[in-house]
């Protein structure tokens, strides 16, 4: 098939390849801004260092090792049932259990250095910057109780985000009208290949291989 009859193609069922990605979008907008929840993300930052509870001693290179080490277990604790049970009776959450609320819950070393960020995402931005803040400082105090070790500072609290990070009507709109388009010129190309119906003297040459020698013009009446 030659890139003139491609063109043929796309411009016979140009209506079609215009409606089907119009319509896409504008299913994305509506589904964007009137049927999913928004969703805010609020972060903490601690700080770990390796240091026993109530020592003077200077910090050595092993214990910042030892450090990066302790973050993957933090991270660990951080969701665990012992953490999320006491954060849910402090908060007085009801509506969730551990799991629903370790799954909310996001935890992250910060390029191998010794910050941990804890996000939670929640269709509250309140209740968001909440559970963080809360998360943090049970996990302080529960790490004291489990390993003996005072070694970790807050360095950010979390904030009340201003806007959700979830949905993005601007680029679901644009990922639906491109889908919806490339989903269009291929249902042309489709439609175009199953019909095998002859149409016009090119298609008797190009498909049975025969010479036309004439052919019966159409009258209108008037």
């Amino acid at each position: 098939m030659e890139l003139k009859e491609y063109f043929n193609i796309l411009l016979k069922r140009a209506w079609f390849i215009i409606i089907f990605p119009i319509i896409a979008s504008i299913l994305s907008m509506y589904v964007s801004f009137f049927v999913l929840e928004p969703v805010y993300e609020s972060n903490t930052t601690l700080y770990i260092i390796n240091k026993p509870n109530g020592s003077e001693l200077p910090i050595a290179y092993n214990d910042l090792l030892i450090s990066q080490q302790l973050v993957k277990d933090y991270k660990e604790i951080i969701k665990s049932r012992r953490v999320t049970s006491r954060v849910m009776d402090e908060l007085g959450i009801t509506n969730l259990d551990s799991s629903q609320l370790a799954n909310k819950i996001s935890v992250n070393a910060k390029n191998d250095t010794r910050l941990i960020e804890i996000k939670v995402q929640d269709s509250s931005p309140e209740l968001a910057s909440n559970i963080a803040n809360k998360v943090a400082d049970v996990f302080t105090s529960e790490v004291i109780k489990i390993m003996n070790v005072e070694n970790i500072n807050i360095v950010d609290t979390a904030q009340s985000p201003i806007s959700p990070i979830k949905p993005k009507p601007l680029m679901n709109i644009a990922v639906a009208f491109i889908l919806g388009l490339l989903i269009a010129v291929g249902l042309a190309f489709a439609v175009e290949y199953l019909d095998d119906t002859v149409k016009s003297t090119e298609d008797v040459e190009k498909y049975l291989g025969v010479t036309v020698l004439g052919s019966i013009p159409e009258f209108s009446e008037k």
